[in-house]
């Protein structure tokens, strides 16, 4: 069974002069009614309680003087780094040294096969013994020869063969001289020695092994107390500090100022600080950088050459500066904001210039004044205009400050 609908709800189109016209009570009086229930919905709305104020937390513009402290990527190094290598060939017959272990200056570290070198000696004093022997007769020779030939017994080219004689065997005396040394000196370098104190790595060369001067490296040793640690610095920083380094050099490097932190790659703070030792000769063409170095103690061997860390130290002090934490500003494609919260508790939102970055917090250069309160959580709701209720934020534990590029 289907529903009609009663006539004077219909809509009855009619063609009047070419325009159509559509008739019928319903439509008349159905616009009034639907904008009379639109208003009042309005107005029951309008009249509802207002909204709550949202909670945020807040911190207030701190101002106070700050040191900057600037940061770079160094590279420990020995103070005295020894590569040891072989003087003579022949077989390694001992290593006697601990691989990683401390090691003294004159202590033995490998020991070639001395035989042939014993053998080599003793033909090298052999010669110069007949050397010698040979002098003496040819001294004596000059020596007679000499008073006969002022006697006329002999003839004057007798007495020059006899000094020409004892002049070649003096020289063979001074070559059989040169050659018992250097057959010493060859022996001794079968014994390879630690020519300085300190840290020796691992052997290279193993007992049994064919060493010789071009075989390369066996083993290396280096000073590590104190040890060196070298970083790169651009040139702008080095000519700010240049006056710095010119006043070292004229000092010859004896003041010790201890301002040169470290930080270790485990994120620990060295417990020692070291002071500025030098300024390499040129800058590195390929990246505008000058390697600079420091000397940090290094009391029980702790760091060790190639160990990486960070070294830091304070380059200015920024007086009066505005701190506020980094997570109060916002950024948005190199735009930097806060939300301000007025005397009246509503919001405002700040641009502002931003500096360093020091621990948690940030310098701001522009756009805040001491005191004044901005939003810290609750940041991402809030918006200009906006009635807040604040509270303290309660900040973490501060961090170590440092300058971040």
């Amino acid at each position: 069974m289907m529903f009609e609908v009663p006539a004077f709800l219909r809509w009855s189109p009619v063609w009047r002069g070419g325009v159509r016209i559509v008739r019928g009570v319903a439509f008349t009086l159905l616009v009034p009614v639907l904008c009379m229930a639109f208003i009042g919905c309005q107005q029951e709305r309008s009249s509802a309680a207002p909204a709550p104020a949202r909670a945020v937390e807040v911190v207030e513009v701190v101002q106070k003087d700050v040191p900057i402290h600037s940061e770079w990527v160094g590279t420990a190094d020995g103070l005295v780094n020894a590569t040891i290598q072989a003087q003579v060939a022949g077989y390694v017959m001992k290593r006697a040294f601990i691989e990683g272990a401390f090691v003294k200056k004159g202590d033995l570290l490998f020991e070639i096969d001395p035989r042939p070198f014993r053998a080599a000696l003793a033909e090298a004093k052999g010669q110069l013994g007949q050397a010698r022997a040979q002098y003496v007769k040819a001294e004596l020779d000059v020596k007679r020869d000499a008073p006969l030939a002022k006697a006329k017994a002999i003839s004057q080219k007798e007495l020059d063969d006899s000094i020409q004689t004892m002049v070649g065997a003096q020289a063979s005396v001074a070559s059989a001289k040169a050659a018992v040394e250097r057959a010493d000196l060859n022996l001794s370098y079968t014994r390879i020695e630690a020519p300085i104190d300190g840290i020796v790595g691992i052997a290279k060369a193993q007992v049994g092994d064919l060493v010789g001067p071009g075989t390369g490296e066996l083993a290396s040793v280096s000073t590590v107390d104190p040890i060196r640690v070298y970083f790169p610095v651009s040139e702008q920083e080095y000519l700010e500090a240049a006056e710095k380094v010119q006043e070292h050099y004229r000092n010859q490097g004896k003041e010790r100022n201890d301002k040169l932190e470290l930080i270790l790659s485990n994120g620990a703070v060295y417990p020692h600080k070291g002071n500025y030792l030098l300024a390499d000769r040129q800058v590195d063409v390929k990246t505008g950088t000058i390697r600079i170095g420091a000397l940090f103690p290094n009391p029980g061997n702790v760091l060790r050459p190639g160990l990486f860390a960070r070294v830091r130290a304070v380059t200015k002090t920024r007086k009066g500066a505005l701190l506020v934490p980094q997570r109060a500003v916002t950024e948005l494609q190199g735009n930097y904001q806060a939300a301000v919260v007025n005397q009246d508790n509503k919001v405002e939102i700040r641009q502002i210039k931003v500096g360093e970055r020091i621990g948690s917090q940030w310098v701001i250069d522009q756009g805040l004044e001491p005191g004044e309160r901005v939003i810290v959580e609750g940041l991402q709701s809030v918006k200009a205009g906006m009635a807040v209720t604040p509270t303290p934020f309660e900040a973490p534990a501060p961090e170590p400050t440092r300058a971040h590029p």
